[in-house]
Protein backbone atom coordinates (compact mmCIF):
# COMPACT_ATOMS: atom_id res chain seq x y z
CA UNK A 1 0.00 0.00 0.00
CA UNK A 2 1.57 3.25 -1.15
CA UNK A 3 1.37 6.56 0.66
CA UNK A 4 -1.13 9.04 -0.72
CA UNK A 5 0.01 11.80 1.65
CA UNK A 6 3.50 12.54 2.97
CA UNK A 7 4.52 15.43 5.21
CA UNK A 8 8.23 16.03 5.77
CA UNK A 9 9.33 18.53 8.43
CA UNK A 10 6.44 20.96 7.87
CA UNK A 11 6.63 24.29 9.75
CA UNK A 12 4.22 27.20 10.00
CA UNK A 13 4.39 30.42 12.05
CA UNK A 14 1.79 33.09 12.67
CA UNK A 15 3.35 36.25 14.05
CA UNK A 16 5.97 35.29 16.62
CA UNK A 17 4.52 31.88 17.38
CA UNK A 18 5.23 28.55 15.68
CA UNK A 19 1.88 26.84 15.18
CA UNK A 20 3.18 23.78 13.31
CA UNK A 21 6.61 22.60 14.41
CA UNK A 22 8.61 20.17 12.25
CA UNK A 23 5.70 17.78 11.60
CA UNK A 24 6.25 14.62 9.56
CA UNK A 25 3.92 11.68 8.89
CA UNK A 26 2.64 9.45 6.08
CA UNK A 27 -0.92 8.34 5.28
CA UNK A 28 -1.38 5.23 3.17
CA UNK A 29 -3.89 4.86 0.35
CA UNK A 30 -7.26 3.67 1.69
CA UNK A 31 -6.43 4.58 5.28
CA UNK A 32 -8.34 6.88 7.60
CA UNK A 33 -5.97 9.06 9.61
CA UNK A 34 -6.68 11.43 12.46
CA UNK A 35 -4.92 14.44 13.93
CA UNK A 36 -5.84 14.34 17.62
CA UNK A 37 -5.05 17.07 20.09
CA UNK A 38 -6.44 19.74 22.41
CA UNK A 39 -7.79 23.06 21.16
CA UNK A 40 -5.03 25.34 19.89
CA UNK A 41 -2.59 22.50 19.27
CA UNK A 42 -2.13 23.27 15.56
CA UNK A 43 -4.06 20.34 14.13
CA UNK A 44 -6.56 22.43 12.13
CA UNK A 45 -3.70 24.53 10.74
CA UNK A 46 -2.11 21.28 9.58
CA UNK A 47 -5.33 20.33 7.82
CA UNK A 48 -5.50 23.74 6.13
CA UNK A 49 -1.89 23.37 4.98
CA UNK A 50 -2.73 20.02 3.42
CA UNK A 51 -5.82 21.47 1.75
CA UNK A 52 -3.78 24.38 0.39
CA UNK A 53 -5.69 27.07 2.28
CA UNK A 54 -2.44 28.02 4.03
CA UNK A 55 1.18 27.93 2.83
CA UNK A 56 3.89 26.18 4.86
CA UNK A 57 6.97 28.22 5.79
CA UNK A 58 9.23 25.23 5.21
CA UNK A 59 9.15 21.50 4.66
CA UNK A 60 7.86 19.27 1.90
CA UNK A 61 4.37 17.93 1.22
CA UNK A 62 3.64 15.19 -1.30
CA UNK A 63 0.08 14.39 -2.38
CA UNK A 64 -0.80 11.59 -4.84
CA UNK A 65 2.93 11.29 -5.58
CA UNK A 66 3.19 14.98 -6.55
CA UNK A 67 5.01 17.63 -4.54
CA UNK A 68 2.38 20.24 -3.71
CA UNK A 69 4.43 22.38 -1.32
CA UNK A 70 8.20 22.90 -1.09
CA UNK A 71 10.49 25.93 -1.26
CA UNK A 72 7.94 28.21 -2.91
CA UNK A 73 6.52 25.47 -5.15
CA UNK A 74 2.83 25.58 -4.26
CA UNK A 75 -0.12 23.80 -5.89
CA UNK A 76 -3.43 25.65 -5.20
CA UNK A 77 -6.36 23.91 -3.45
CA UNK A 78 -8.48 23.45 -6.58
CA UNK A 79 -5.73 21.34 -8.18
CA UNK A 80 -5.09 19.02 -5.23
CA UNK A 81 -8.06 16.62 -5.80
CA UNK A 82 -9.14 16.99 -2.19
CA UNK A 83 -12.65 16.86 -0.73
CA UNK A 84 -13.28 18.99 2.35
CA UNK A 85 -15.92 18.58 5.07
CA UNK A 86 -15.98 21.62 7.35
CA UNK A 87 -16.91 21.79 11.02
CA UNK A 88 -19.94 23.98 10.32
CA UNK A 89 -20.82 21.94 7.17
CA UNK A 90 -20.71 25.14 5.00
CA UNK A 91 -23.90 24.23 3.14
CA UNK A 92 -25.58 26.77 0.88
CA UNK A 93 -28.86 27.68 2.63
CA UNK A 94 -30.60 28.76 -0.60
CA UNK A 95 -29.92 25.42 -2.34
CA UNK A 96 -31.72 22.14 -1.80
CA UNK A 97 -29.88 19.02 -0.72
CA UNK A 98 -29.59 18.02 -4.38
CA UNK A 99 -28.32 21.49 -5.24
CA UNK A 100 -25.66 21.37 -2.52
CA UNK A 101 -24.43 17.90 -3.48
CA UNK A 102 -24.28 18.76 -7.18
CA UNK A 103 -22.83 22.26 -6.76
CA UNK A 104 -19.32 21.36 -7.90
CA UNK A 105 -20.36 19.04 -10.73
CA UNK A 106 -19.48 20.91 -13.89
CA UNK A 107 -19.40 19.80 -17.51
CA UNK A 108 -21.78 16.87 -17.05
CA UNK A 109 -25.06 16.25 -18.78
CA UNK A 110 -28.20 16.71 -16.73
CA UNK A 111 -28.81 12.96 -16.81
CA UNK A 112 -25.32 12.06 -15.56
CA UNK A 113 -25.41 14.78 -12.91
CA UNK A 114 -28.82 13.68 -11.62
CA UNK A 115 -27.68 10.04 -11.48
CA UNK A 116 -24.53 11.02 -9.58
CA UNK A 117 -26.54 13.00 -7.03
CA UNK A 118 -29.10 10.23 -6.65
CA UNK A 119 -26.37 7.62 -6.10
CA UNK A 120 -24.56 9.77 -3.51
CA UNK A 121 -27.72 10.53 -1.55
CA UNK A 122 -28.48 6.84 -1.46
CA UNK A 123 -24.97 6.09 -0.18
CA UNK A 124 -25.32 8.55 2.72
CA UNK A 125 -28.93 7.56 3.50
CA UNK A 126 -30.58 10.80 2.36
CA UNK A 127 -32.41 9.70 -0.78
CA UNK A 128 -35.84 10.93 0.50
CA UNK A 129 -34.46 14.39 1.39
CA UNK A 130 -33.15 15.60 -1.97
CA UNK A 131 -35.67 18.45 -2.26
CA UNK A 132 -35.29 19.65 1.33
CA UNK A 133 -33.27 22.71 2.32
CA UNK A 134 -30.46 22.57 4.92
CA UNK A 135 -32.51 24.29 7.64
CA UNK A 136 -35.08 21.50 7.35
CA UNK A 137 -32.51 18.85 8.27
CA UNK A 138 -31.01 17.69 11.55
CA UNK A 139 -27.34 18.25 12.32
CA UNK A 140 -26.51 14.66 11.46
CA UNK A 141 -28.34 14.93 8.14
CA UNK A 142 -26.52 18.16 7.30
CA UNK A 143 -23.23 16.41 8.01
CA UNK A 144 -24.19 13.65 5.55
CA UNK A 145 -24.99 16.27 2.90
CA UNK A 146 -21.56 17.82 3.41
CA UNK A 147 -19.96 14.39 3.04
CA UNK A 148 -21.95 13.63 -0.13
CA UNK A 149 -20.88 16.98 -1.61
CA UNK A 150 -17.24 16.15 -0.91
CA UNK A 151 -17.65 12.68 -2.46
CA UNK A 152 -19.24 14.19 -5.59
CA UNK A 153 -15.90 15.64 -6.66
CA UNK A 154 -14.37 12.13 -6.71
CA UNK A 155 -11.43 13.16 -4.53
CA UNK A 156 -8.52 10.89 -3.76
CA UNK A 157 -8.46 12.13 -0.17
CA UNK A 158 -11.13 13.67 2.05
CA UNK A 159 -10.28 16.09 4.87
CA UNK A 160 -12.72 16.40 7.79
CA UNK A 161 -12.36 19.27 10.27
CA UNK A 162 -13.98 18.38 13.64
CA UNK A 163 -16.82 16.75 11.66
CA UNK A 164 -18.96 15.67 14.62
CA UNK A 165 -18.33 18.40 17.19
CA UNK A 166 -21.77 20.03 16.76
CA UNK A 167 -23.68 16.82 17.43
CA UNK A 168 -24.88 15.22 20.65
CA UNK A 169 -22.91 12.29 22.06
CA UNK A 170 -25.13 9.43 20.84
CA UNK A 171 -25.50 10.82 17.32
CA UNK A 172 -21.78 11.58 17.20
CA UNK A 173 -20.90 7.95 17.97
CA UNK A 174 -23.40 6.51 15.50
CA UNK A 175 -22.51 8.92 12.71
CA UNK A 176 -18.76 8.42 13.13
CA UNK A 177 -19.23 4.69 12.57
CA UNK A 178 -21.47 5.36 9.56
CA UNK A 179 -19.06 7.85 7.98
CA UNK A 180 -16.19 5.39 8.44
CA UNK A 181 -18.25 2.70 6.70
CA UNK A 182 -19.03 4.99 3.75
CA UNK A 183 -15.41 6.09 3.33
CA UNK A 184 -14.17 2.50 3.50
CA UNK A 185 -16.79 1.27 1.02
CA UNK A 186 -15.72 3.96 -1.44
CA UNK A 187 -12.08 2.95 -1.06
CA UNK A 188 -11.13 6.52 -0.19
CA UNK A 189 -8.36 7.96 1.95
CA UNK A 190 -9.37 10.37 4.69
CA UNK A 191 -7.76 12.59 7.31
CA UNK A 192 -9.81 14.07 10.12
CA UNK A 193 -9.15 16.50 12.94
CA UNK A 194 -10.66 16.12 16.38
CA UNK A 195 -10.03 16.77 20.07
CA UNK A 196 -12.27 13.82 20.99
CA UNK A 197 -10.38 10.59 21.66
CA UNK A 198 -13.41 8.35 21.25
CA UNK A 199 -14.08 9.81 17.79
CA UNK A 200 -10.47 9.24 16.83
CA UNK A 201 -10.52 5.63 18.09
CA UNK A 202 -13.84 4.89 16.35
CA UNK A 203 -12.89 6.42 13.00
CA UNK A 204 -9.18 6.17 12.38
CA UNK A 205 -6.70 3.49 11.36
CA UNK A 206 -3.76 5.73 12.29
CA UNK A 207 -3.77 8.61 14.79
CA UNK A 208 -1.29 11.41 15.29
CA UNK A 209 -1.16 13.12 18.69
CA UNK A 210 -0.52 16.83 18.11
CA UNK A 211 0.32 19.05 21.10
CA UNK A 212 1.81 22.55 20.92
CA UNK A 213 2.31 22.21 17.18
CA UNK A 214 4.39 19.03 17.38
CA UNK A 215 3.51 15.53 16.26
CA UNK A 216 4.36 13.54 19.39
CA UNK A 217 3.39 10.12 18.07
CA UNK A 218 1.78 8.61 14.98
CA UNK A 219 0.33 5.11 15.33
CA UNK A 220 -2.71 2.95 15.89
CA UNK A 221 -5.07 3.50 18.82
CA UNK A 222 -3.61 0.38 20.47
CA UNK A 223 -0.06 1.70 20.12
CA UNK A 224 -0.95 5.13 21.52
CA UNK A 225 -2.81 3.65 24.48
CA UNK A 226 -0.53 0.75 25.38
CA UNK A 227 2.83 1.99 24.06
CA UNK A 228 2.88 5.80 24.41
CA UNK A 229 6.18 7.27 23.26
CA UNK A 230 6.31 9.98 25.94
CA UNK A 231 4.72 11.13 29.19
CA UNK A 232 2.82 13.81 27.26
CA UNK A 233 1.17 11.16 25.07
CA UNK A 234 0.49 8.95 28.09
CA UNK A 235 -1.13 11.87 29.93
CA UNK A 236 -3.29 12.85 26.96
CA UNK A 237 -4.48 9.43 25.79
CA UNK A 238 -6.97 7.67 28.04
CA UNK A 239 -6.86 7.90 31.81
CA UNK A 240 -4.10 6.95 34.17
CA UNK A 241 -1.62 8.12 36.76
CA UNK A 242 2.13 7.85 37.28
CA UNK A 243 3.53 6.11 40.34
CA UNK A 244 7.14 5.96 41.47
CA UNK A 245 9.07 2.84 40.61
CA UNK A 246 12.56 1.31 40.69
CA UNK A 247 13.90 -1.01 38.02
CA UNK A 248 14.83 -4.52 39.17
CA UNK A 249 16.67 -5.89 36.16
CA UNK A 250 15.30 -9.18 34.85
CA UNK A 251 12.34 -9.01 37.25
CA UNK A 252 10.28 -5.86 36.73
CA UNK A 253 9.58 -2.60 38.56
CA UNK A 254 9.23 -2.27 42.33
CA UNK A 255 6.44 0.15 43.30
CA UNK A 256 4.30 0.97 46.33
CA UNK A 257 1.74 -1.41 44.76
CA UNK A 258 4.28 -4.22 44.90
CA UNK A 259 6.50 -5.72 42.23
CA UNK A 260 5.10 -5.30 38.71
CA UNK A 261 6.74 -8.21 36.98
CA UNK A 262 8.24 -8.18 33.53
CA UNK A 263 11.22 -10.56 33.23
CA UNK A 264 12.24 -8.98 29.91
CA UNK A 265 13.06 -5.71 31.64
CA UNK A 266 16.72 -4.73 31.21
CA UNK A 267 16.78 -1.10 30.15
CA UNK A 268 17.55 1.46 31.52
CA UNK A 269 19.27 -0.65 34.18
CA UNK A 270 19.19 -1.89 37.76
CA UNK A 271 18.06 0.67 40.34
CA UNK A 272 16.91 3.29 37.84
CA UNK A 273 14.10 5.47 39.19
CA UNK A 274 11.09 5.59 36.85
CA UNK A 275 7.51 6.82 36.57
CA UNK A 276 5.19 3.88 35.91
CA UNK A 277 1.94 4.39 33.99
CA UNK A 278 -1.00 2.79 35.81
CA UNK A 279 -4.29 2.65 33.88
CA UNK A 280 -7.64 2.26 35.73
CA UNK A 281 -8.15 -1.21 34.25
CA UNK A 282 -4.76 -2.32 35.63
CA UNK A 283 -6.07 -2.11 39.22
CA UNK A 284 -8.33 -5.02 40.14
CA UNK A 285 -10.54 -5.18 43.24
CA UNK A 286 -9.43 -8.19 45.30
CA UNK A 287 -10.74 -8.71 48.84
CA UNK A 288 -7.99 -11.26 49.49
CA UNK A 289 -5.15 -8.88 48.64
CA UNK A 290 -2.84 -7.54 51.35
CA UNK A 291 -2.44 -4.29 49.39
CA UNK A 292 -5.11 -1.91 50.65
CA UNK A 293 -6.27 1.47 49.33
CA UNK A 294 -8.76 4.06 50.55
CA UNK A 295 -11.56 5.38 48.30
CA UNK A 296 -11.26 9.17 48.08
CA UNK A 297 -13.52 9.78 45.07
CA UNK A 298 -15.98 7.83 42.91
CA UNK A 299 -17.48 8.51 39.50
CA UNK A 300 -20.46 6.44 38.39
CA UNK A 301 -20.28 5.44 34.71
CA UNK A 302 -23.25 3.16 34.21
CA UNK A 303 -21.77 -0.34 33.94
CA UNK A 304 -18.60 0.77 35.77
CA UNK A 305 -17.45 2.99 38.61
CA UNK A 306 -14.17 4.89 38.42
CA UNK A 307 -12.65 4.99 41.91
CA UNK A 308 -9.83 7.32 42.91
CA UNK A 309 -7.84 5.39 45.51
CA UNK A 310 -5.14 6.54 47.92
CA UNK A 311 -2.46 3.95 48.57
CA UNK A 312 -0.24 3.60 51.61
CA UNK A 313 2.48 6.06 50.54
CA UNK A 314 -0.07 8.81 49.76
CA UNK A 315 -0.10 8.38 45.98
CA UNK A 316 -3.47 8.36 44.20
CA UNK A 317 -4.38 5.77 41.57
CA UNK A 318 -7.50 5.05 39.52
CA UNK A 319 -9.46 1.81 39.38
CA UNK A 320 -12.32 0.97 37.01
CA UNK A 321 -14.58 -1.68 38.54
CA UNK A 322 -18.03 -3.14 37.73
CA UNK A 323 -20.75 -0.91 39.14
CA UNK A 324 -22.18 -3.62 41.42
CA UNK A 325 -19.03 -3.06 43.53
CA UNK A 326 -20.63 0.10 44.89
CA UNK A 327 -18.36 1.05 47.79
CA UNK A 328 -18.45 4.34 49.68
CA UNK A 329 -15.89 7.10 49.96
CA UNK A 330 -13.63 6.40 52.94
CA UNK A 331 -13.88 2.61 52.63
CA UNK A 332 -10.78 0.51 52.17
CA UNK A 333 -10.42 -1.89 49.25
CA UNK A 334 -8.06 -4.76 48.63
CA UNK A 335 -6.42 -4.30 45.25
CA UNK A 336 -3.87 -5.96 43.01
CA UNK A 337 -2.14 -5.01 39.76
CA UNK A 338 -2.97 -6.94 36.59
CA UNK A 339 -0.94 -5.39 33.80
CA UNK A 340 -0.05 -6.75 30.37
CA UNK A 341 1.81 -3.72 29.01
CA UNK A 342 4.38 -2.24 31.39
CA UNK A 343 4.98 1.39 30.43
CA UNK A 344 7.53 3.44 32.33
CA UNK A 345 9.56 6.62 31.86
CA UNK A 346 13.03 7.15 33.37
CA UNK A 347 12.98 10.11 35.73
CA UNK A 348 16.41 11.37 34.71
CA UNK A 349 15.80 11.18 30.93
CA UNK A 350 13.63 13.15 28.53
CA UNK A 351 10.74 10.95 29.61
CA UNK A 352 10.20 9.01 26.44
CA UNK A 353 8.63 5.61 26.94
CA UNK A 354 10.87 2.67 27.76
Amino acid sequence: MGNILQLQKINKEFGAGKVVDDVSFNLGKGQIGCLLGPSGSGKTTLLRLIAGFETADSGKMILHGETVSENGNFIPPEKRRIGMVFQDYALFPHLTVKGNVGFGLKGQSRKVKDETIRSLLEKVGLKPFGDNYPHELSGGQQQRVALARALAMEPEIILLDEPFSNLDVTLRENLSREVRRIIKEQGLTALMVTHNQQEAFAMADEIGVVINGRMLQWGTAHELYHKPSSMDVAAFIGEGVMVDGTIVEGVGVRTSLGMIKNPRIKCPGEGTLVDVLIRPEDIVHDDNSECMATIVQKEYRGPNILFTLRIVNGENILSLVPSHHNHNIGEKLGIRVEMEDLVYFPKDKHRSAA
